[in-house]
């Protein structure tokens, strides 16, 4: 320990002092040059302490990097500067000589009273724009005599420790910049590609590593051009000739069409690419910076179906009669629910067979509902209300200008049902052409949109509907027997209204509540002459056919009551009566073309009904009604009478 009697720069050369400086610090950086700094010049000064510090201006505080004091480091120390000398260094911004009396002219600071400090000297250090970074200061118990060599050789030390901040706040905000950079190209979801003026790939960014497949360290220094396809390297090694002819500030541009890119697998994406060109040194550096195609375009087309599904939605909702459910307690109707029930959970196909009007699209929406397909889409397709050149665009979709008028892409039905259910209604109506694109669908699940190379995967459920006889249609050369056999896998029959018994009452009153809640009237029950006029009539147009007549007949209600005069055809109110008896009594009357048709109907009902519904040959019914088999089909099929199940 220094003595009061010694005198500090006792014997100081200056010459030794610069040397040391020097030679302590010229080999070292960061944290070893200053500690080398503050040890040399507080043995160059012949001071008991030195430090350097980093000044932390929210805080108002002082943290050393470096703090010698009597012969030892001391670690962690961070001050308050109020009150102290190095507050007066700090908000000055300019050197501060305490040559004695330290304490009587800062009687604040405890520790430099605690160290029984006599002299104090400090001075800023400052960035380029003169903003304080910290302070180099020193402190003694003997007095710092105002000597002109010792300030010189201080501020020395200062430049030394300001030059040294200065480059570690530098190298911090570089290597702060370096590591943005680094996350900002580590984070993007584009590909990031550099390459040099060799085509050598030099950087790839983890979205590149992702997309290419590969992992950087086993791409740098492979040629870019095998990244991509051949017509596309082509243009890349174009543009890079390009772009090294134009000024400098025209260094970038975006690709016109992009680049096919190739993975691992050689599996290839299209992609949006921007390049730009960059110079370091006498060496050119390329950045392509590629996005992925493949997502978009397949967000675009779901997008598509979305919409082509929501139209499609639209329009069934405007086609829907207002069936909320199916209603009926008949024999002949829960035979067909319990039918539905069995083939709902599978994935089988089903046909459904009934008379036009007896809601065969309900009974395909009940099927649907109750399948695992329930939470996807449900697709309608009328094959007999689509003109036969637009079937194929409408079952499997196109591209644009696939055909005159295809101004853009459409899906097609079987695609947006991917995953659910197809209902095609119908489905007798179908030619011949189509019929076998179809058959590729239920047998492959593959098809390819009209105008396109491109083969579409598709996994649906198929349900068909008709009331035609499709097996005659075989025969007759109308309808493919392969796709016949594809589709009858669970046939459905869905009985005619006439055979339901009470659930035209049923129906009826349905019906009634909601034509009569709709045109806000309040219409009483049926009366018993309405229920028999109702049970009384053939109902050749089925449940569609009931609607309408309710609906008539709600118009024209009068004083509260259902009004079937106008609504409901003319009808017999001795239904039950023989046919034979309505014969003799028609030998009295004109008879109109409605009860001719019912007479053969029921003619012909019977001749099938005793020969076991055998057509042709032998003691079948042809011959019974003493007409061709041919003919008694065709009219079978004009008076829609099927054999019950």
């Amino acid at each position: 320990m220094k003595t009061d009697a010694e005198l500090p720069l006792h014997g100081l050369d200056d010459q030794a002092a610069l040397r040391m400086i020097i030679e302590g610090t010229a080999s070292e950086t960061g944290e070893r040059f200053f500690t080398a700094l503050v040890r040399s010049l507080s043995k160059a000064l012949d001071t008991h302490g030195a430090w350097v510090t980093e000044f932390l201006e929210t805080e108002r505080q002082l943290r050393a990097l470096a703090f010698w004091l009597d012969g030892a480091w001391v670690t962690d120390y961070v001050a308050d500067i109020r009150g102290t000398p190095c507050e007066q260094v700090i908000d000055s911004a300019d050197l501060v000589h305490c040559p004695d009396n330290l304490i009587e002219l800062f009687p604040e600071d405890q520790e430099a009273r605690a160290l029984g400090a006599i002299s104090y000297l400090g001075m800023p250090l400052k960035d380029i724009d003169g903003k304080i970074l910290g302070h180099l200061a020193v402190i003694d118990r003997r007095a710092i005599p105002d000597d002109p060599r010792l300030l010189a050789l201080f501020r020395i030390f200062a430049d030394r420790a300001g030059a040294e901040l200065r480059r570690l706040r530098a190298e911090k905000q570089v290597g702060e910049r370096e590591e943005k950079l680094r996350r900002l190209v580590g984070s993007a979801m584009d590909a990031i590609v550099e390459f040099d003026d060799q085509l050598s790939v030099t950087l790839l960014n983890p979205a590149a590593e992702q997309v290419f497949q590969r992992q950087s360290d086993a791409i740098v220094s492979e040629n870019v051009l095998a990244f991509f396809s051949a017509e596309s390297g082509d243009k890349l090694r174009t543009l890079v000739r390009n772009l090294d002819s134009q000024p400098s500030d025209r260094q970038s541009i975006w690709i016109p069409g992009g680049l096919t890119a190739c993975r691992r697998d050689r599996s290839q994406f299209p992609a949006e690419a921007t390049l730009s060109r960059s110079a370091f040194g006498r060496k050119a550096f390329y950045t392509l910076i590629l996005r992925n195609l493949t997502n978009r375009l397949e967000a675009e087309r779901k997008i598509l179906v979305l919409t082509a599904e929501a139209e499609q939605l639209r329009e069934e909702i405007e086609s829907l009669q207002g069936f909320a459910e199916i209603i009926g307690t008949s024999a002949a109707l829960q035979e067909m629910l319990h039918d539905v029930e069995q083939v709902a959970e599978t994935d089988a196909t089903v046909l459904l067979l009934g008379e036009t009007g007896t809601g065969k699209e309900l009974v395909a929406r009940a099927i649907h509902k109750s399948s695992r397909q329930a939470d996807k889409p449900l697709i309608t397709i009328n094959c007999a209300a689509i003109p036969t050149a637009l079937m194929e665009s409408e079952f499997f979709g196109h591209e644009r200008g696939a055909f005159t008028g295809a101004t853009q892409k459409r899906e097609g039905r079987f695609a947006l049902a991917h995953s659910g259910t197809i209902f095609l209604d119908e489905i007798g109506e179908l030619n011949l052409e189509l019929q076998a694109k179809l058959l590729r669908v239920l047998q492959e699940g593959e098809f390819e949109p009209v105008g396109s190379s491109q083969t579409r995967k598709v996994n649906v459920r198929v349900i068909a509907a008709t009331n035609r006889d499709l097996s005659q249609a075989v025969r007759n050369g109308n309808f493919r027997d392969d796709l016949y056999y594809r589709l009858n896998v669970f046939p459905i029959s869905i009985p005619p209204l006439r055979d339901r018994g009470n659930d035209v009452i049923e129906l009826a009153n349905a019906f009634t509540a909601k034509f009569a809640q709709r045109s806000g009237r309040r219409l009483e029950s049926l009366t018993d002459d309405c229920k028999h006029r109702l049970k009384a009539y053939s109902w050749p147009g089925n449940v569609r056919e009931l609607q309408n007549v309710i609906e008539r007949a709600v118009i024209t209600s009068r004083d509260g009551r259902l009004n079937l005069d106008r609504a409901l055809p003319d009808t017999f109110q001795d239904r039950p009566r023989s046919c034979e008896s309505r014969i003799l009594e028609a030998t009295e009357r004109i008879l109109q073309i409605r009860e001719i048709q019912e007479f053969e109907r029921e003619n012909i009902l019977r001749a099938m009904e005793r020969t076991g519904w055998r057509v042709a040959g032998s003691n079948g019914a042809a011959e019974l009604l003493g007409i061709n088999p041919s003919t008694l089909n065709s009219r079978m099929k004009a008076l829609c009478i099927q054999r019950p199940r």
